[in-house]
């Protein structure tokens, strides 16, 4: 599925310990400045996370992760921003829709959780970000063995499409997502940029989150994911010229930039 033009997705990590930007917004003052900054940037939709999901995180109980997300959710609905939430539980899910969230943006695509599918079913009017997702961070890289990576995560992705419109999802509320980074080799990654367009193929809108992640520092020799920026906006460059719906970045004006760039070429 194409789209008029590619959406930008900018992170908001509320938590102490994300691989890019872990403790810099993870105060309410600091996260609200933030997202106004990206809002002044022209960012399309701000994902907000309680939770980290880089390789081998701990997981937070619940009410840390409530803690953390609905006071800024409820702070940034004001503003009259686009706001999603990342998260893998329903009850967080159903407190960030009740705070002001139209999109659920959910890594585990609704495996983690059984009672996530009926919460985005009953909310018609949302979004439903599903990842591809071999399990939980702690632990996920040691499924990251694929015979042909792109017919596997595509197969997958195309059996959760199954899954939740059985239960009662509609199929115009799905966004999928390829899962760079997660359950992924490096290699593994590039293969699925390759080959973006056969994910495509699935009928449904894309969201693609590769920003400042280890793949790019493999490549570049980066250890500081600050130094893997100018990779990211290449590779932003690259889906948005592939039409995809949306893609998840820490910084916003480089890739709204790039976006427009690719929207003037294709005229």
């Amino acid at each position: 599925m194409r789209i008029e033009r590619t959406l930008v997705m900018g992170i908001l990590n509320v938590t102490p310990d994300s691989f890019a930007d872990g403790g810099r917004h993870f105060d309410f003052e600091s996260a609200i400045n933030r997202a106004k900054e990206m809002i002044a940037e022209g960012v399309d939709v701000i994902d907000v996370g309680g939770e980290s999901t880089r390789p081998g995180a701990d997981r937070v109980s619940e009410e840390t992760e409530r803690d953390r997300v609905i006071p800024v959710i409820t702070e940034l609905a004001e503003l009259g921003v686009t706001l999603s939430i990342d998260t893998t539980r329903s009850n967080i899910a159903l407190a960030a829709i009740g705070a002001g969230a139209t999109i659920v943006n959910d890594v585990s695509g609704g495996l983690a959780d059984a009672k996530m599918a009926s919460v985005i079913a009953s909310n018609p009017a949302l979004q439903y970000v599903v990842m591809h997702w071999r399990g939980h961070s702690k632990d996920m890289q040691s499924s990251a063995t694929y015979t042909n990576v792109v017919s596997e995560v595509k197969e997958e992705l195309d059996e959760r499409v199954i899954a939740l419109t059985k239960s009662g999802i509609a199929p115009e509320q799905i966004i999928l997502d390829p899962g760079i980074g997660f359950a992924k080799s490096a290699e593994h990654n590039w293969e699925l940029l390759r080959n973006i367009d056969r994910l495509q193929l699935l009928g449904f809108p894309i969201l693609v989150g590769v920003s400042r992640k280890r793949f790019l520092g493999d490549l570049l020799g980066a250890n500081s994911a600050d130094d893997r920026e100018f990779a990211s906006i290449a590779l932003t460059t690259h889906l948005a010229k592939a039409g995809v719906w949306g893609v998840r970045t820490h910084s916003v004006k480089p890739h709204r930039d790039a976006i427009a760039v690719v929207e003037e070429m294709q005229k």
